[in-house]
């Protein structure tokens, strides 16, 4: 996966920077896009609406995004798989692997492995 993809991006705008911030002190906050428009006093698809349009990708997609930024991060310093799953909300470290896998094209052991002898 090219770096660029791990670009997490974030708005300046008020209530998707409280999403943001909501969210980086909670990853496992697994709360869906209308109950987030409901804590910022916003419908669903305007909310929606305005994630596409300052994010250029979808909530759900925005949200793996930082949980994969989260989880280099983590497992970089030595946390466990398991507990870096537990950390960011996933209901078994098999999802977490699996959603890992399906992003990075590796499961965290290889590639953290291809990243110790060099290889991408």
């Amino acid at each position: 996966m090219p770096a660029e993809q791990l670009h997490l991006p974030i708005s300046e705008h008020p209530r998707l920077r409280e999403i943001a911030d909501a969210l980086h002190a909670d990853p496992a906050d697994r709360s869906t896009v209308a109950q987030w428009g409901s804590r910022v006093a916003m419908s669903e698809r305007t909310l929606a609406r305005l994630i596409r349009q300052e994010l250029g990708m979808s909530f759900g997609r925005w949200r793996q995004q930082m949980h994969i930024i989260q989880a280099l991060q983590r497992l970089s310093a030595g946390v466990s798989v398991q507990r870096t799953a537990e950390d960011l909300g996933y209901e078994s470290v098999s999802a977490f692997i699996t959603m890992f896998r399906k992003t990075l094209g590796k499961t965290p052991a290889r590639y953290f492995a291809d990243k110790a002898d060099g290889i991408n």
